[in-house]
């Protein structure tokens, strides 16, 4: 079972072209981490809406355990978290129905 990390990103108004860049630069450091399947981050469709980011992962501890406690995690953070405010709420989802 592979599971989803969802989230939506409240990206400041005014910052969207430099998180976007960020998210290019940020993106390999997710992607080499181990049980990492997959990254989609979609653009709002109205303006002023959060982004919404879907991570697959093998599992939640490849991603609790795994990339949030590892030095890859620490320069994603550095790359994208100044852009948010709130910084976004993250939940898993599981196989479907």
């Amino acid at each position: 079972m592979a599971v989803i990390e969802h989230a939506l990103l409240p990206v400041r108004a005014g910052s969207e072209a430099g998180f976007e860049a960020a998210v290019a630069e940020a993106r390999p450091l997710i992607a080499a981490s181990p049980g990492f399947i997959s990254l989609e981050i979609r653009r709002p469709v109205e303006q002023g809406q959060p982004y919404l980011l879907l991570v697959q992962w093998r599992s939640v501890e490849d991603h609790r355990d795994g990339f949030r406690t590892s030095d890859r995690y620490q320069q994603w953070r550095r790359l994208l978290h100044r852009f948010y405010d709130p910084v976004p709420e993250v939940r898993y989802f599981g196989d479907p129905l």
